[in-house]
């Protein structure tokens, strides 16, 4: 039975929210290495689009609960994310019109587009706090549990309960949906082909006929969503908070680049990587320890290499260690 309880509790307080939290930054950083593999720039923006997109499913959902339009036992945000993407694309697309396309024509090295786009999230980070203000804002609503610690107890007979939230099935749900038909689209449709086509050689891609700012469109179209889905996702699961948004962009970049920067798959993977890592090693390991070791032998400490306030620290070590140590990820992208 300990060690079943340990089990439960592994599962409860490591593996579940590692893996909602793994699937959010995967969507992230996805938007984070499509940009790059297209217009050649890390975009420090992409945090902020999040956010501001987030920002945006958030008012459309409280308008949809003002006229009593719901989901039932889903959360109304669901509802509201197309509006939100499409709102959130147009100030994107008018961004890249009215900054980011002089640069390019311009011929810019990327260090300067990387520049300007800190220019463009430090604007789009004043814009959302004057949109939705500063405080954190809670708004998942519907069915909030799938199984209730409690229930799960007492079904069981076991000292240490398992609670599913729905936001968390959600998130996990949604991220295998999104995958699967970002990478169809990339691998069937003659547009997707087209961007990888250009992402490979630009130079052969216009000599093919590819239309360069049609290509540009789409990247910028593709991260948007993913940057609002993968915003909304997290807010579901905790909570609404600009700053947070900032934050989040170190561990999206980390995941991006140790997975390698322009392989999808890498950065799927580099976000399941840094969130288990960040859980992993902010997480006090005595509960689990004193079910799993025999009678006697539990811990007297926390068993916690850090507190949770440092979790970002785990994100920036594996960060400058791949950088330092092999800077074209795991699996391979463009060199950082």
């Amino acid at each position: 039975m300990d060690l079943l309880n340990a089990i439960v509790a592994l599962a409860n307080f490591v593996l579940i929210p590692a893996t909602a939290y793994g699937a959010q930054l995967a969507l992230g950083a996805l938007g984070v290495t499509i940009i790059y593999g297209i217009l050649r720039f890390s975009n420090f923006a992409h945090g902020d689009t999040m956010a501001f997109g987030t920002a945006t499913v958030i008012l459309v959902t409280w308008g949809f609960q003002g006229l009593g339009i719901g989901l039932g036992p889903l959360p109304t945000a669901l509802l509201a994310l197309p509006v939100g993407i499409a709102l959130t694309s147009l100030l994107v697309l008018g961004t890249d019109r009215a900054v980011y396309r002089f640069y390019r024509k311009q011929k810019a090295a990327p260090v300067i587009l990387v520049i300007v786009s800190m220019g463009v999230m430090f604007i789009m980070n004043g814009l959302t706090r004057f949109l939705i203000g500063v405080d954190e804002i809670n708004f998942d609503d519907g069915t909030r549990f799938i199984i209730n610690a409690r229930d799960f107890k007492e079904a069981t007979g076991l000292a240490e309960g398992l609670a599913l939230r729905s936001t968390q099935v959600i998130t996990v749900v949604t991220a295998v949906l999104v995958v699967a038909v970002l990478f169809w689209f990339l691998n069937r449709t003659r547009t997707g082909k087209s961007m990888r086509a250009f992402s490979d050689n630009e130079d052969l891609a216009l000599l093919s006929g590819i239309n360069p700012e049609r290509v540009v469109v789409y990247a910028w179209l593709i991260a948007t969503a993913l940057a609002t889905i993968a915003g909304t996702l997290y807010g579901l699961d905790k909570t609404f908070k600009v700053f947070n948004y900032f934050q989040l962009l170190l561990p999206i970049f980390a995941a991006a680049i140790v997975g390698g920067l322009g392989s999808p798959v890498g950065a799927i993977a580099g976000g399941f990587l840094i969130a288990f890592s960040e859980v992993g090693v902010t997480y006090a390991w005595k509960k689990v320890a004193g079910y799993a070791l025999p009678e006697g032998m539990e811990p007297d400490g926390l068993l916690q290499l850090l507190s949770t306030e440092y979790k970002f620290a785990v994100s920036f070590v594996i960060l400058i260690a791949v950088l330092l140590f092999k800077p074209t990820g795991l699996f391979k992208g463009k060199s950082v």
